[in-house]
């Protein structure tokens, strides 16, 4: 059973997995889609449609776009921004005010087990890897590697970081171990993998779409 807070707005036609929390002022437009056991904190905007993967939180007056996709167990920092017009106006060339179908939408997605930290703002389309990790107050303007640990205006990468969060440290040779749990990770041409990763672990792969590409 889902939990909606009495002042939230949450459209009928918005889908809620099982413990899932919404909290104050929070809205939840329709036809989105929010896996199982995600929370969506006070204030936060969830557009027209987006999915939202299992165990994803979205923290306080953060702002996630329509036509975005999140993967399973994403963290969206308090006011973060995912955009979604490449060139906005208000108004057309004549003067006259543009409606919603004067532009196309465009969307942010992010895969599984991301992060993106306080006031971040990812300019669309972009993609944000597995495991990748946003610093706050970045700017992000161009797809986002697994794994990697972007920062800055635009946001570039300045490191590695595993699935605990924690920067990677780097052991020679294009190798990389993380100090939280030991793991290996091997880099080649830019692109980090875990060492042992196969199919079915979490860390390899194609992104899946279901409070708190180019490199960067």
């Amino acid at each position: 059973m889902s939990f909606i807070a009495d002042s939230a707005d949450v459209s009928e036609r918005a889908q809620l997995g099982e413990g899932t929390k919404v909290w104050h002022l929070a809205q939840i437009r329709e036809d989105a889609v929010l896996g199982t056991n995600c929370i969506v904190g006070r204030g936060a905007y969830v557009g027209t449609g987006v999915r939202i993967g299992e165990n994803t939180k979205i923290q306080n007056y953060a702002l996630v776009y329509e036509p975005a996709q999140l993967g399973r167990g994403v963290f969206i920092g308090p006011a973060v921004v995912l955009t979604n017009d490449t060139y906005p106006r208000s108004i057309s060339p004549d003067g006259t005010l543009k409606s919603a179908h004067d532009w196309t939408p465009v969307g942010v997605t992010v895969g599984d087990g991301a992060s993106i930290g306080a006031r971040a703002v990812c300019v669309a389309p972009v993609r944000i890897g597995r495991w990748a990790t946003v610093a706050a107050g970045a700017v992000v303007t161009r797809d986002v590697p697994d794994f990697a640990l972007v920062a800055g205006v635009p946001a570039r990468r300045i490191g590695w970081v595993g699935e605990a969060g924690q920067p990677l440290s780097d052991d020679g040779g294009g190798r990389f171990s993380c100090p939280a749990t030991g793991r290996t990770y091997v880099e080649e041409n830019g692109v980090l993998r875990a060492v042992g990763a196969g199919t079915g672990d979490t860390t390899a792969g194609q992104t899946s779409h279901t409070e708190g590409g180019r490199e960067a």
